[in-house]
């Protein structure tokens, strides 16, 4: 009874000390988020929460060490985390004095001395209950597997504890000792044992049966054996109990310790992850806590941050403030402050901290310093700049886009001061860059607008704003008074610097530029007026035939309003049936017969009558409405063919934009199937201006013709793109001379001629008709059937007539008859000019009233035969000998034997004026 009274006394002690045993609590500097990290940490404990809030105010040194101290204290929760636990408790070392003293005082108390075993099992049991350092030492350095541990602890104790309980009892039964006095040195000692065993329960009971098992084994009596198992099974009840009551407090004390450090792992791993970092200042300002991230990404060390100025880890400039409210101010102010943007004092990038915090006090509301947090703002930061560079900047070139330089003209032109309100716009447009884009691709299209960019930058220097306004637009503004030859020559410079060649993508690339002009304020006051009237300058240099600059004047303004009546009228005159197609004949040069007609677009507009195709057929190219107008006509022209005898075919002119579509095939099939006519009745008649964007799909659009079973016309020979190379591949049925090599052909020294021989010597090799347009003159007609050709069309056959005039001479027969004058003669210019004629000596007074290079036309003179000579004095120091051709009465026609110039001015040339204004 007296041993299990003990074993509950020992349990009961170690039980009562563990529950009094409380772990040492520390100071966390840490906030919370936004908040107090002491109270989060803290909330098992109020009194833990109160030594945390109430921080003493220490000097600096005093700081610092405490910093570290907490360092050092936040480490050894980490290595304790992380080590295995030893494998015996670092006082059990004592065990071996104990052990000592129990024997000398017993045998001093019995007057005795122990015999020989009893002093061997009491060396055994000191020297054992000594190995606890040593041998924990040596677990710390041998990686040993925790029940190995466990087994050699517990073979430790026993020995230790056996050895005790052996000698004590070897002493009591063999020896002189009083068996009262062992009996209470053994019981001392199992106490000692349960004292310094008692965080292990499981050696706790070892030590008791160790030390009481060699008692009932020297006894040798039943009673105690019996009582020796009793105790084992009471020590075996008592330690699964004690081991399931273990258990389950540890547990408990394990989800308290997580739910106490919630808050401390959340911080930790917000920390950690780099998702934010925390701060902490004393009194002073100075840092008392700083995350290690904001450390690295300064290139510091904790060590060299801490005991520094807060303000000191930011960069803050002018540039930088947040308003008047800085960061200087809130420190010094003790004010709470939240998402301050602020520049880190960075050296290796920029970078930006969004930083959050709150004044800290103790409990009697004394200052102890600043507390609080901060993220990453770098990207955002980044993202805001590039977007805001985004929206003034253009992002392909780097020039000022639209929207910047409409503020940059909007600021100039509303300048309090008049004289600041001046400057020069410059709109500049590309020549030529779709073809690259189509040719070549949008990248290098990219690549040509980067390269125009520069050269552009560079060309104007200082001298103004370079900015581009989308596609191929860019804009130019010239700030102050500028004189117009300097602004032109600017403008020259410009275009010649883009008209070098570029080099794309290893491939040479040669474009133009066109560039309108406007003057502030003589062109406009308002900058929409400036780039309005700059606009129609570019259109108008353009129309000039690009590749040149071209000033704004007030009678642009009117054209293009008359530009723009004239392109709503189009509109209305395509969805109301306002065109009409005439058909020009053209016959076969050697029988004269009709062999066909060239459709002609014509529209007879209901204000002012009948308008050139030239006037309208530009505006229909730009607007796109050449498109609808294009299958208007091949429809109407097939309606037509299916009207007229089947040896009669129709040619139908095809824009360059049309020509591109997709759907021209398409649109040709279902014409020539609707009418029900032959595919080779219609002849299509192409420009050389569709091999500016020579490429695949050009071949594949001629190779879908063909199927089809049209003809093809080259139309406008020679004029145009002027290349030899796309003859050899492309399909054309027929080559057409254009009207400017027919026209003066069979004039003196006109190289004409010569030319219209070549072409018809290159279709006839290549097999192909040629059709001489714009006959007007017997002569003409001679000629180009001379040279060959075979087909003729122009005024010397017939105008162009209307559908019903065409049914009604197709009606009358296919034979033609040319009709027209025998020889064309060059222009003539009216005038009034006196004139001497000299004949033989005799001088004669004569008037001019018209002439031309060749010949006039001279008053003055009655039944003057023809073939007499004179020599006209044109002026004091012109002559020229002429020939009679006719007279009429008092009139006579000469030829000269020379060609003259017509610009002569004599000095009575102001009267010829005055008299020929006064009979006009």
């Amino acid at each position: 009874m007296a041993l299990a009274h003990s074993r509950i006394m020992v349990v009961a002690s170690a039980r009562v000390r563990e529950e009094t045993t409380e772990p040492v609590s520390t100071f966390s500097p840490r906030p919370t988020v936004g908040g107090d990290a002491s109270a989060a940490a803290h909330t098992g404990n109020g009194a833990e929460t109160g030594a945390a809030s109430i921080k003493p105010v220490l000097p600096n040194g005093e700081e610092r060490r405490g910093t570290r101290d907490r360092r050092e204290i936040k480490r050894a929760k980490v290595s304790a985390v992380t080590k295995p636990p030893p494998i015996l408790p670092a006082s059990f070392f004592w065990m071996s004095v104990a052990v000592a003293i129990a024997f000398v005082l017993s045998g001093v108390v019995a007057l005795s001395g122990p015999p020989l075993l009893s002093v061997a099992a009491a060396i055994a049991s000191v020297s054992f209950s000594a190995l606890g350092r040593p041998v924990n030492a040596w677990g710390e350095r041998v990686a040993l597997a925790l029940a190995a541990r466990r087994a050699l602890g517990i073979a430790l104790v026993a020995v230790a504890s056996a050895g005790a309980g052996l000698g004590l009892a070897d002493w009591m039964y063999a020896g002189s000792l009083d068996w009262r006095i062992g009996v209470a040195a053994l019981v001392t000692v199992n106490v000692l044992f349960a004292a310094l065993l008692s965080d292990r329960i499981v050696l706790v009971f070892v030590s008791k049966i160790g030390c009481w098992a060699p008692v009932a084994l020297v006894d040798g009596s039943f009673y105690a054996y019996s009582g020796l198992i009793m105790a084992a099974i009471a020590s075996a009840l008592v330690a699964s109990y004690q081991a399931r009551f273990e258990r389950a407090r540890m547990e408990e004390e394990e989800a308290l310790t997580r739910v106490r450090d919630r808050a401390q792992s959340i911080l930790n791993d917000y920390e950690e992850t780099g998702q934010g970092w925390f701060w902490e200042t004393d009194r002073r300002g100075r840092l008392t806590y700083l995350s290690a991230s904001v450390a690295r990404s300064l290139g510091r060390t904790e060590e060299e941050l801490i005991g520094r100025s807060f303000s000191r880890l930011f960069d803050l400039g002018d540039e930088n403030r947040e308003g008047e409210r800085t960061l200087t101010f809130h420190l010094s102010s003790r004010s709470s402050f939240e998402g301050l943007a602020v520049k880190a004092a960075a050296v290796d990038a920029e970078r930006w901290w969004s930083i959050n915090g709150r004044p800290v006090y103790d409990g009697f509301r004394n200052f102890c310093g600043f507390r609080g947090s901060g993220t990453d703002l770098t990207e955002k930061k980044l993202s805001e700049e590039n977007a805001k560079r985004l929206a003034r900047y253009d992002s392909l070139t780097g020039l000022a886009n639209r929207f910047q330089m409409s503020q940059t003209l909007e600021k100039i032109v509303c300048s309090p001061q008049e004289r600041e309100r001046e400057c020069a716009i410059l709109l500049l447009d590309l020549d030529r860059f779709k073809h690259v884009n189509d040719t070549m691709g949008h990248p290098a299209g990219d690549a040509l607008l980067k390269q125009v960019a520069q050269r552009l930058e560079r060309t104007t220097g200082k001298l103004g704003r370079v900015g581009r306004l989308g596609g191929d637009e860019f804009e130019v503004i010239v700030p102050g008074r500028s004189d117009r030859d300097k602004l032109g020559h600017l403008a020259q410079e410009i275009i010649h610097a883009l008209s070098q060649p570029y080099s794309i993508d290893g491939q040479r690339v040669v474009i133009g530029a066109s560039i309108g002009i406007a003057l502030s304020p003589d062109n406009g006051v308002t900058s929409e007026s400036l780039i309005r009237n700059a606009d129609l300058a570019l259109y108008a240099a353009k129309d000039g035939g690009r590749g040149r600059f071209h000033f704004y004047s007030n009678d642009l303004h009117s054209a293009a309003e008359e530009r723009n009546a004239l392109e709503q009228d189009l509109r209305d005159a395509i969805a109301h049936g306002g065109l009409e197609l005439f058909y020009q004949p053209v016959v076969d040069a050697s029988t004269e017969r009709i062999a066909g007609f060239e459709a002609l677009l014509r529209w007879n507009h209901p204000h002012r009558g009948w308008l050139s195709p030239g006037k309208f057929v530009p505006i229909a190219e730009d607007t796109g409405l050449i498109t609808a107008i294009g299958e208007w006509a091949i429809r109407t022209a097939c309606d037509a063919l299916a009207k007229w005898p089947e040896e009669v075919r129709c040619a139908v002119n095809v824009s360059p934009l049309q020509f591109a579509s997709p759907q021209l095939p398409v649109i040709i099939t279902n014409a020539i199937a609707q009418a029900g006519i032959d595919p080779s009745r219609l002849e299509l008649e192409i420009t050389e201006s569709v091999f500016l964007n020579d490429d695949e799909g050009t071949d594949a659009m001629f190779a879908a013709l063909k199927r089809i079973g049209v003809r093809l016309a080259l139309d406008d020979f020679g004029t145009g793109y002027s290349s030899l190379g796309y003859l050899k591949k492309a399909p054309f049925d027929k080559i057409k001379i254009d009207q400017s090599f027919v026209s003066g052909a069979t004039r003196p020294g006109s190289r004409n001629g010569a030319i219209i021989a070549s072409i018809t010597s290159l279709a006839q090799a290549l097999g192909m008709d040629v059709t001489a347009e714009g006959v007007e003159t017997h002569d003409e007609l001679d000629l180009v059937r001379l040279h060959g050709c075979t087909h003729v069309q122009g005024y010397i056959y017939s105008k162009a007539l209307s559908d019903q005039a065409a049914e009604k001479c197709l009606a009358d027969g296919l034979s033609m008859n040319a009709v027209g004058p025998r020889s064309a003669r060059a222009p003539r210019k009216m005038m009034l000019r006196k004139v001497v004629l000299d004949h033989d000596g005799q001088h004669y007074a004569g008037t001019i009233r018209n002439a031309s290079p060749d010949g006039a036309m001279v008053e003055g003179l009655w039944n003057v035969p023809e073939g007499t000579r004179f020599r006209i004095a044109l002026s004091e120091t012109i002559s020229v000998d002429a020939t009679t051709r006719w007279c009429i009465d008092n009139r006579m026609g000469v030829q000269f034997d020379r060609p003259i110039s017509l610009d002569i001015e004599s000095p009575s040339g102001a009267n010829d004026r005055q008299a020929a204004a006064g009979r006009g």
